[in-house]
């Protein structure tokens, strides 16, 4: 069992690594004021992993986190990957996994949201544009927590908006 200090980040990583990145480097770096302790660092589940094995470890980790940060992109709301229909081992016929697992169909990010809010913890929306569409955002957690634009126009340029992001994990 963990403490529950850690800070659980939530991305569709194909698309939006680069806000992970951005808010890893603000963590990394002596000049910014993010202080977070990454839950992913805990442990890893292998990509060849079947998707219940991956949601478990997902939930060990989400188990030793107090903050939830979900990075909402363009594609955040129509992913699919992790629900158990799309595993070798589930049986479409029956309805069910044939080594003897629950069927979960919610994707990785659902079963996230989901569990973050079932389990109490701060949530906070970072949307990879320069206006908050809760419309991308998955339903578990559209209208829970904080939500703020990660990205600002400035002088007819885009630039992350790290003031925006502290004050979403200052509140």
């Amino acid at each position: 069992m963990y403490y529950r200090i850690r800070t659980y980040i939530a991305a569709d990583w194909d698309h939006d690594k680069d806000a992970v990145d951005a808010l890893h480097y603000w963590n990394d770096n002596s000049k910014y004021g993010l202080s977070f302790s990454d839950a992913h660092d805990l442990k890893q589940a292998r990509d060849t992993s079947l998707n219940c094995s991956i949601k478990k470890s997902l939930a060990d980790r989400l188990d030793a986190s107090k903050t939830f940060v979900l990075i909402v992109g363009d594609h955040t709301n129509e992913l699919k990957a992790g629900g158990c229909q799309y595993c070798s081992s589930y049986n479409g016929y029956w309805g069910s996994c044939a080594r003897g697992h629950i069927v979960d169909t919610r994707s990785y990010i659902d079963f996230e949201c989901e569990k973050a809010v079932r389990d109490g913890l701060k949530i906070i929306v970072l949307y990879k544009s320069t206006i908050v569409n809760r419309n991308k955002c998955p339903e578990a957690v559209r209208w829970k927590g904080i939500h703020v634009p990660m990205i600002k126009l400035q002088s007819g340029q885009l630039h992350w908006n790290y003031p925006s992001v502290k004050n979403a994990f200052d509140s």
